[in-house]
């Protein structure tokens, strides 16, 4: 993980923010989305876990927007890693902001019990990190099919094309409504939906660990990834020319590459070998 002095920052990030008439049609266009996934699943109520930081604040947002508080059930699934702070703003967005009706659900006895079974992967930061996010997704599921609801995602296209989320964890939704946008463009999404700008602009981090937070795993800023996926992954720029173009060097650049190769696997079905006939 690299620390707070190592992130790196670009020196001319790539402005990919909407207009104003972009922001309403992408508003109106996932609301439209998160009621046609209910309309088709035969449902008409959604869960989704709700953490203090923007992504799950804009879903939350939205939800609501397009089913109504009554329909929308938020899960506070704090753990021992978890900064109180986070978990007040995700009480805050269902009380004070949203008025939805949520459950605090505790996931220490969760993780433990697992760890109770399999100790030899306490102490395994990653794979301790990765469990209680997936410890989060069955709580989702389990609460989803107890009400008849669908489990919404909170996934953005920044996290998803570096493969920066847990596999079978937070992952693991029926849809993702904010899929399309980017790191920042959910910040500008939030703030034009009456998110507050202190979440809005609120230091991201997945918390699977004390002290984690998404720059410093990454090594470098959503505005950086943002960036270079939009030019080099999205844009198909060569890696030279989108270095020069936001100034950061091209190791960068093969960093986030490589990011998102390594990390197909995550955003495919699990294979299968060919049929034979």
């Amino acid at each position: 993980m690299a620390d707070a002095e190592t992130v790196m920052r670009a020196t001319d990030p790539l402005d990919l923010s909407f207009s104003e008439a972009e922001l309403e049609a992408h508003r109106e266009h996932i609301t439209a989305f998160i009621e046609g996934q209910l309309d088709a699943a035969g449902v008409d109520r959604a869960v989704l876990g709700l953490s203090g930081g923007i992504d799950s604040t804009l879903v939350s947002h939205l939800a609501v927007e397009a089913l109504g508080r009554d329909a929308v059930h938020g899960l506070v699934m704090p753990s021992e890693v978890n900064a109180a702070d986070n978990m007040s703003d995700a009480e805050r967005v269902a009380n004070d902001l949203l008025g939805i009706d949520y459950d605090v659900i505790e996931i220490n006895p969760l993780v433990d019990a697992f760890l109770e079974a399999y100790p030899e992967a306490e102490g395994d930061q990653l794979a301790v990190g990765n469990l209680r996010v997936r410890c989060r997704a069955v709580l989702n599921y389990l609460v989803g099919n107890h009400e008849d609801a669908l489990v919404l995602g909170t996934g953005n296209r920044s996290e998803a094309l570096v493969g920066y989320y847990t596999k079978y964890g937070d992952g693991a939704v029926d849809c993702h409504p904010i899929a399309t946008l980017y790191k920042q463009q959910v910040r500008q999404l939030a703030k034009h939906v009456g998110v507050p700008d202190d979440l809005a602009e609120k230091t991201a981090s997945a918390e699977m660990w004390a002290g984690q937070t998404d720059a410093g795993e990454m090594g470098m800023t959503y505005d950086t990834l943002d960036s270079i996926l939009a030019l080099h992954i999205d844009g198909g720029v060569p890696k030279d020319a989108t270095a020069d173009h936001i100034g950061v060097p091209p190791s960068v650049v093969d960093q986030v590459r490589e990011m998102y190769e390594t990390s197909a696997h995550k955003r495919a079905m699990p294979p299968g070998p060919e049929p034979l006939y």
